[in-house]
């Protein structure tokens, strides 16, 4: 009898592998949480990872119909951003 190893689907991914599921640098990524302007992340002893619902939560914030749809909330560039506008996630 054969037994084939379960395949396990990853909940948390490293900054690497998360940027790659966005289409973005891990530069980028990395910029973004010294901002706060990315997506939500947890630190597990020394490593930073991120959850995919969370990932694809903050992409969703980017989510338009069309170039004049104003979206119900902005991803910012990976910046400094005006302290006078709030951050909406």
């Amino acid at each position: 009898m054969e037994r084939h190893p379960a395949v396990v689907t990853p909940r948390y991914l490293k900054t690497p592998d998360a940027a790659l599921h966005l289409g973005l640098s891990p530069r980028t990524l990395e910029k973004h949480r010294c901002f706060g302007t990315g997506p939500v992340f947890r630190k597990l002893g020394g490593r930073i990872v991120y959850a995919l619902v969370d990932l694809d939560a903050w992409a969703e914030i980017g989510t338009r119909r069309s170039t004049s749809d104003q979206g119900s909330g902005t991803v910012h560039p990976a910046k400094r951003i005006d302290a006078s506008e709030p951050v909406r996630r």
